[in-house]
Parts: C-alpha cells; sequence; structure tokens
C-alpha cells in the first residue's frame, strides 16, 4: 500500500473519530440540560469501569488483529490471516460474555467504592442500576473490534470508519429519545433515564454490528479468492496465534486504558474526600463538570492531534528498523509538534474562555463551580496527547514495555496524592493531581525515547519557541476581546450572550493565527 493510501486511510479514521468524539460532545448539551448535572455524575459513575474493559476491546485488539492480519497478508498467506481472523472473533466473543459478567456482577462492589452515603440525591443502588444497564453493551463490542481491526489490516479503513460513526449517532439517537420521553413525556424519575442512556451503548454497537457484516458480505468472495490464489501458507498453530496477537495487543491495551484509569481514580476517591470537608452538596456538580462535560471538549482537540500525529507512526518504525537516526528525529519530533501547535493554543483558549464555553453550552447555573474547574482541567488535554504520541512512538522503536511503567508511575501517584489534593485545594485538587501525574508519566516516556534514539530534547525546545510565542499573541488577543466585549454584553447575561464572545473570541484568534 502506497504512503499516500495509508495517509489517506488515517485521515479518514481520524475524520470520522473526531465526527464520533464531536457528535459525543454536542449531545452532552441537551442530555445535561435534560438530566441535571447529578444525572450525568451518575452516568459517568457508569460509564468509567464500562469504558476500561471496552478501551481494552476496541483499542487493543483492532490494532492487534490489524499489526497481524498486515504481516501475513504481505507474506502472501491469506488464510493465516483469516485463520487469525476467526480465532480472534472467538475469543474476544467469550471474553466480552466474562468482562459482561464481571461488570454486572461487580456493579455493587464498585457501586460501594464510588457512592459516599453524604452525597445528595445519588444511591448506591442508582450506581448500581446503571452500571448493570451499560455492561450489556461489553457482549457484542470485543469480538466487533476484532472484525474492524480485520479489515484495517486489509488496509480498509471504511468499514471501521463507517460503522464507528453509525454506532455513535443510533447510540446518541436512542439515547436522547429514551431520556426525552422518560423525563420530560412521562416524567420518570433519573435513575431511569439514566438506565436507558447507559444501555444506549448496547444499541449502538448493534448498529455497528449490522454495517460490519454487510461489508463483510459485500467483500467475502474477494477473501477467498485471496486465500485460494495463495503461493504460500505458513505452519502456524492457533496456540501461536493467539499468543502472537496478545504481544500486540498489550501495549495499546495500555495506551487505551490510561486516561479511564485517571478517572476511575477520581470516580473511587472525589465524592469520599469532598465529604470529608464537608463539601458534600456540591461533590456532583464538580464531579460531572471535569470528569464528563469537561472532559468531552479537551477529547476533540487531543483527537484530532493524535491522530494527526499518529500518522508518521508506521514511518517512524521503519526508520527505526533501516537505521536512519536523522529522519527518525525528525520524524518524532514532527509528532510532538504536531501535539503543541494543535493542543497548546487550544488548551489555552478554552482555560481563557472556560466560563463562556461551559456556561454557554451546558448552562450557567453552577459556573462559579463548574467554570473555575474546567479550567484547571484544560492542560490535561497537553499531557493526555503527549503520553499518547509518546507511547505510540516507545513502541515503534521497540520499547513498548517502558509505556507499562511509566503509566504505572502516573496512576500510583494520582492514586496517593488524590484525596490529599481534594482535602487541601478543594475539587480543584482532583484535577491538578490528574495533570501531575499524567505530566510525570509524559517526561518519563520522553526521557526513555531520548535515552533508546538519542532524541534531540534541546532542538525540539528551540522548535516549541514559535508556538509558544503565537500562543502568547492568542492569549493576549482573548483577553482584550473579552475585556472589549465586557463593556456590553457579559457572560452571566445568558447562554446566548456565553457563546457569542466565546465564538466571536475564538473566530478573531483563528483569523489572525492563520492569516
Amino acid at each position: 500500500m502506497s504512503g499516500s493510501n495509508i495517509l489517506r486511510g488515517t485521515m479518514l479514521l481520524t475524520g470520522a473519530s473526531f465526527l464520533s468524539k464531536f457528535l459525543g460532545m454536542i449531545y452532552v448539551i441537551p442530555f445535561t440540560n435534560i438530566v441535571g448535572a447529578e444525572g450525568m455524575t451518575l452516568y459517568s459513575f457508569a460509564y468509567t469501569p464500562y469504558t476500561i474493559l471496552l478501551s481494552i476491546s476496541t483499542i487493543g485488539v483492532p490494532l492487534a488483529v490489524s499489526k497481524f492480519v498486515a504481516k501475513y497478508n504481505a507474506l502472501d498467506d491469506y488464510q493465516t490471516s483469516m485463520n487469525a481472523f476467526r480465532l480472534g472473533v472467538i475469543i474476544m466473543f467469550i471474553s466480552g460474555f466474562i468482562a459482561f459478567l464481571s461488570l454486572y456482577a461487580g456493579s455493587g462492589w464498585i457501586a460501594e467504592l464510588t457512592y459516599d452515603e453524604r452525597t445528595p440525591d445519588i444511591s448506591i443502588n442508582d450506581v448500581q442500576h446503571v452500571i448493570k444497564w451499560v455492561s450489556f453493551a461489553l457482549i457484542l463490542f470485543p469480538s466487533m473490534s476484532v472484525v474492524r481491526g480485520f479489515f484495517q489490516g486489509h488496509q480498509s479503513m471504511a468499514p471501521t470508519a463507517v460503522s464507528q460513526v453509525i454506532e455513535q449517532i443510533v447510540r446518541i439517537s436512542f439515547l436522547l429519545v429514551s431520556v426525552f420521553l422518560i423525563k420530560v413525556i412521562f416524567d420518570g424519575s433519573n435513575q431511569t433515564a439514566i438506565g436507558f442512556a447507559t444501555f444506549a451503548a448496547f444499541i449502538g454497537a448493534i448498529a455497528s454490528w449490522i454495517v460490519l457484516l454487510a461489508y463483510w458480505r459485500k467483500r467475502k468472495p474477494l477473501l477467498h479468492q485471496q486465500i485460494t490464489n495463495q503461493t504460500k501458507k505458513f505452519d502456524i498453530s492457533n496456540q501461536q496465534i493467539s499468543k502472537e496477537l496478545l504481544q500486540y495487543a498489550g501495549p495499546f491495551i495500555l495506551v487505551g486504558i490510561a486516561i479511564p484509569l485517571y478517572q476511575l481514580v477520581d470516580q473511587f476517591t472525589f465524592s469520599h474526600a469532598m465529604a470529608e470537608i464537608g463539601l458534600e452538596e456540591i461533590s456532583n456538580i464538580a464531579y460531572s463538570s471535569f470528569n464528563l462535560q469537561g472532559h468531552k471538549l479537551i477529547s476533540i482537540p487531543i483527537t484530532i492531534a493524535t491522530g494527526l500525529s499518529l500518522a508518521l507512526m508506521p514511518e517512524i518504525t521503519k526508520s527505526f528498523q533501516v537505521g536512519n537516526q536523522h529522519r527518525l528525529n525528525e520524524q518524532v519530533n514532527q509528532a510532538f509538534q504536531m501535539i503543541m501547535l494543535l493542543i497548546l493554543p487550544a488548551s489555552i483558549g478554552l482555560m481563557l474562555l472556560s466560563h463562556e464555553i461551559y456556561g454557554g453550552l451546558f448552562g450557567l447555573d453552577h459556573i462559579h463551580i463548574s467554570g473555575p474547574l474546567f479550567a484547571w482541567y484544560t492542560p490535561a488535554a497537553l499531557s493526555f496527547g503527549f503520553f499518547t504520541v509518546s507511547a505510540y512512538v516507545l513502541q515503534g522503536i521497540e520499547q513498548q514495555r517502558f509505556t507499562l511503567i511509566s503509566l504505572s508511575t502516573g496512576i500510583l501517584i494520582k492514586v496517593l496524592l488524590n484525596a490529599v489534593m481534594i482535602q487541601t485545594f478543594h475539587e480543584k485538587g482532583a484535577v491538578i493531581t490528574t495533570v501531575i501525574a499524567s505530566t510525570i508519566a509524559v517526561l518519563l516516556n520522553i526521557w526513555k525515547i531520548k535515552s533508546s534514539i538519542e532524541f534531540p530534547i534541546r532542538s525540539f525546545l528551540k522548535r516549541i519557541m514559535l508556538m509558544l510565542i503565537f500562543s502568547v499573541v492568542m492569549a493576549i488577543t482573548v483577553i482584550v476581546v473579552k475585556s472589549l466585549f465586557a463593556i456590553f454584553i457579559d457572560y452571566n447575561d445568558g447562554r446566548w450572550q456565553a457563546l457569542v464572545i466565546a465564538i466571536t473570541a475564538t473566530g478573531l484568534v483563528d483569523w489572525l493565527i492563520y492569516t
């Protein structure tokens, strides 16, 4: 497959991922208006443990299968690729059912760790209820991810991209319609509404499976023709295939569960620590502000930047394998610069316009809590983006095992400091700890990259100075625009006023930087 086709396929997947993330942010606006901050917190309590199990299947397995299939297709052994696909579907269906049983049966235990009896509006039964509802999606997702990976291994990105978008559209449609009917039409409870909202993941998975099966039926004759015409056949047992798949999947899994693990630590400690300092009344509002709504907002620049950076990963791997040190350093530099170029200005803009953006999208009712908390959370976009890309660079230079060390260090710091930081800095403590812990994990990755390939850190720092200058200019522009608007309009006047300020300031900054 040519370099242009690889880039085009990567851009297709990046575009689909961006669209999914964008839809995932937009639906939160009406969703929040219907169920409130407490409902969003309950929703997040279900989705964080679910996402960790889901990440194992949707990030680790498809890329592992993709890499395996691409390898043996290149060796003209399509039968082995097909055997790996069939074995992967069986294994992932079994593991998916085990994951479902584990989450369903463990819902009570997770609810006990999450819930604090001093926190109002949410009960332990509510938490257990919504976790059970979301667990059903795990039956379908692991095996579905293998199908996506199989198509990607054949350099066909459309099935993954289309199924991903259709899955999100169907999930969101079911979620919003069911929640609207329950809450607005029938005046039902938040527990019931959030239960249906989490069950929407299962409905979305069914839609995705239908799309993938349609692609499979269409391409099945070509796949069998490739097997018939192949000239080589490696004698590889199912045990060997399974072992090789798991070796490929490990590093991908670590990257996929990194962010959810930080969120899980917050889920198990936040409400308890807030209650200890007498802030249980605002615990649910604060938690959803950064762990759900706030994270949805920062995930968009992360998705774009990491998607573009990861387009360089095959070339980074190639340069490392052939020993082209100069080219390797240039490509790693480009990948890191992409993160700085796209995420740094976005983080600063979101921080300076935190009240306007958050208030305009999600409401001004608790903006005195949510606005500052979201501002503190925005730097996490930079550390999360750098961790993702640096982890893939480590894989490209055959140092993927170090990702376990850096991630474990970050999570350990988060576990040890989270409760103390919350009790010291109140709700901001959880956010500060996440930024500190994830930044340390990033620094460890960069240190390992530098020591492994003699990566020129000073050269990288010099190149990002221009980006820092642009960011300072952007920050000054935003501050000036906000000050001018303050003469005539204030974000506290209403959501539309807040959006007008945010959109105008963002548009002016884009015009100044890119023209």
